[in-house]
Parts: structure tokens; C-alpha cells; sequence
């Protein structure tokens, strides 16, 4: 069975991974192990020691202590069941739509947001 501390390293991983536009096999070359052990990691399957962290943050250009932010936090809100998941910036969809938001110009990027933001009132 899986912990809740292992699953969330692991979705922090792929987060930091996924933001930098880095592929599984990359930074399982830059760690020297599989690819298919970053998935396990990534899925909270598979423990990631501390040096093997240790490894990861530095690929990743993170401190190890980003592999545990929010952690109490995403606790909270799974305890809350708000409407949006506990993991949004873990889901590939999101993490996509906020690079491309941010790819908009930013007057632009202030319209598509209010425009949102008006859909969602009105939901």
C-alpha cells in the first residue's frame, strides 16, 4: 500500500518534471536508472531513498525540500473536498493550460482572465 508522503513526493516530482518540459527518460539518464523507476516514483509506488532524492532535486534544479511543500496543505483540502482537485498542478491538462496561459501576452492574458472568470460565475 501506498503512503501519502511516498504519492506526494511523487507528484511533486512529476510537477517540477512536467514544468521544465524534461521527459521521464531524461531525467532518469541524468539519475542513471530506468525510466519505468521514475514512473513508480512518480505514482507513489516506489519510495525514493534519500540520496536518489538527493539526485532528482539536483536534475530538477530544486531543493529537496520542494519534494514536501504543500504537503499538510494537499492534506487539507482532500479533508475539505473543495471542487477542485487536491492535486491540480499534478494533472498534465492543467499543467499544460497554465504554460500555455502564460505563453498569451499578458494584456491578453488579463482579458482570458476575467473572460474565465465570468464563465465561472455564471456555471
Amino acid at each position: 500500500m501506498t503512503h501519502p508522503v511516498d504519492v506526494h513526493v511523487g507528484k511533486r516530482v512529476r510537477h517540477r518534471r512536467w514544468l521544465i518540459g524534461m521527459t521521464q527518460q531524461q531525467l532518469a539518464e541524468q539519475v542513471g536508472i530506468k525510466f519505468q523507476q521514475i514512473q513508480k516514483y512518480e505514482t507513489g509506488a516506489n519510495r525514493v531513498s534519500a540520496s536518489r532524492l538527493w539526485d532528482i532535486a539536483e536534475a530538477l534544479d530544486v531543493p529537496v525540500s520542494f519534494f514536501f511543500e504543500g504537503l499538510e496543505e494537499s492534506e487539507k483540502v482532500a479533508a475539505e473536498k473543495s471542487s477542485v482537485p487536491a492535486d491540480l498542478m499534478g494533472d498534465k491538462e492543467a499543467l499544460d493550460l497554465v504554460r500555455s496561459y502564460y505563453a498569451i501576452p499578458e494584456n491578453q492574458r488579463r482579458r482570458l482572465f476575467e473572460l474565465a472568470r465570468v464563465l465561472s460565475d455564471v456555471a
